[in-house]
């Protein structure tokens, strides 16, 4: 063969690699308007019976001189990259994804603007147990120079025999607290009915992560404006944590700090093991704040410092930890609380760590 010969077969194959893209788009454009379709009826967009059924039609039709093996191996590839095309743009879509809204968003908690570039801390005891003990730790943390304050009025436990919390009792407590102490208080509500009574007590509604996927809870918290606290979930993926804060953002409450707080693996020297590549993840793909919870996802008191610190150098806005006056006799979680004087070690070991805004 001569090299005339050889360029004009190199020519055809140029050719037919710009024919080739331009269908690969074209069907690319196609798929994306099926994803559409899709997401507007509620259909999943994975649909594995026509994927083999349009796969056994093209082998069907192949005349070589590929293998059927190789031909199917190349259409599953473009079919996966169809379908990321769909996943893409669902994800341009959501309300809570950077690549909706590219600026960070900022939570303000009272004058606390959560976002702003500054790391904060939240402490405060496993359960509100009294006013006595929400007080006692409330002058800890106003002695050095917090602003927030998390105490736990309804417990979901694990067992139906573990103490549940004061219920509203409890928020009445936080609520005196806050005004004495001029702080923003944090609690968890578990049930859509009480939202509308919380709020008159507290400044951040939490979801704890036995909740994060109770979407009439989410929707609840969404249609208030109040700023809302989601943990993520024992077992959930990123992106079922971050369509979780969707289902809040839809209802019109952009105002809303994501949790890391530990997932469940098959790791027993932890109560759970902290996801920390979580929150760089968190901050690309979303445009929320998100915090760190070290007691939760350590369930160790001699862990609180180390994992704290690795939350404050990957960039997270901020750390969450248990305090109580008397660990020993807390009525939940004994194990994984600071007593104040750890309390203030700890934040005194963390405070030459925290950014704070140029």
């Amino acid at each position: 063969m001569s090299n005339t010969e050889l360029d004009l077969l190199r020519q055809q194959a140029n050719e037919l690699n710009l024919q080739i893209l331009k269908l690969i788009n074209e069907r690319g454009r196609i798929v994306q308007e099926i994803g559409k379709a899709k997401e507007a009826q509620g259909i999943n967009r994975y649909d594995p019976v026509r994927e083999r059924a349009m796969l056994n039609e093209i082998i069907e039709n192949n005349d070589g001189p590929f293998e059927n093996s190789t031909i199917q191996h190349i259409f599953k590839e473009i079919f996966k990259a169809g379908l990321e095309l769909q996943e893409d743009d669902h994800s341009k879509a959501l309300l809570v994804s950077r690549k909706k809204k590219p600026e960070n968003t900022i939570v303000d908690l009272k004058g606390e603007k959560i976002g702003d570039g500054e790391q904060r801390f939240i402490v405060g005891p496993c359960a509100v147990e009294s006013y006595e003990q929400v007080a006692e730790v409330a002058a800890a943390a106003k002695k050095q120079g917090l602003k927030l304050l998390r105490g736990g009025a309804f417990k979901p436990r694990t067992s139906p025999y573990d103490f549940q919390g004061l219920g509203v009792e409890g928020l009445q407590i936080l609520k005196r607290v806050a005004d004495e102490y001029d702080l923003a208080v944090i609690s968890e509500i578990v049930n859509p009915q009480h939202i509308e009574e919380a709020i008159d007590y507290i400044d951040v509604i939490q979801i704890g992560a036995r909740n994060m996927q109770n979407f009439e809870l989410l929707k609840a918290a969404g249609s208030v404006k109040k700023p809302v606290l989601l943990k993520r979930g024992l077992a959930a993926t990123l992106k079922e944590f971050i369509n979780a804060a969707e289902y809040i953002m839809s209802q019109g409450n952009d105002q809303i700090i994501l949790c890391e707080r530990g997932i469940r693996t098959y790791e027993t020297a932890t109560r759970n093991t902290l996801d920390i590549s979580a929150v760089p993840i968190l901050k690309q793909e979303t445009h929320l704040p998100v915090f760190v919870d070290v007691t939760h996802s350590t369930g160790r008191r001699d862990l609180l410092l180390p994992t704290a610190k690795a939350a404050l150098a990957i960039g997270a806005d901020g750390v969450m930890a248990e305090v109580h006056p008397d660990p020993s006799v807390a009525l939940s979680d004994s194990a994984q609380q600071m007593d104040i004087p750890t309390f203030e070690k700890w934040l005194n070991e963390l405070k030459p760590l925290v950014q704070v805004k140029a």
